[in-house]
């Protein structure tokens, strides 16, 4: 068995559900990211993406200067154990249709687990595995 541990990613931006779109978008830019973990003290709320900044707030007219995180948030998270099996963790992203999952360590976070990260390990030759490996384009 394979798990989310084997191949998760480590290197994580958490930012408070108080900081704003702008402060994501531009953590984002400066880390070569598409998302961050939304915290509570050290409680995940959410994940916000870049495409959830443009959709859920610029698209509906809000103000990224003034817009918080915790606005656009989805609140249920859907969170793995490094020690789950990544077959598992891939089929909760179908059931709960998300991309990304953070991995949960006695009640602390320790990683993120996406499609990309699925797909370079489960499928190599994929689409998908070769964007994901490849260097960030921005």
């Amino acid at each position: 068995m394979t798990t989310v541990g084997e191949f998760m990613t480590t290197r994580l931006v958490t930012m408070d559900g108080n900081d704003t779109l702008t402060a994501a978008a531009q953590e984002m830019r400066d880390s070569a990211i598409g998302d961050v973990v939304v915290t509570d003290g050290d409680n995940v709320i959410g994940i916000v993406t870049d495409r959830d900044i443009t959709v859920r707030g610029v698209a509906e007219d809000m103000n990224p200067s003034a817009t918080t995180l915790n606005q656009i948030t989805s609140k249920d998270v859907v969170t793995v154990s490094q020690y789950d099996d990544a077959v598992a963790a891939a089929d909760l992203m179908r059931t709960y249709a998300v991309r990304r999952l953070p991995v949960i360590d006695d009640g602390r976070l320790v990683g993120l687990i996406s499609m990309g990260d699925l797909a370079v390990e489960r499928e190599p030759q994929s689409v998908l595995a070769d964007i994901s490996a490849d260097d960030p384009n921005n």
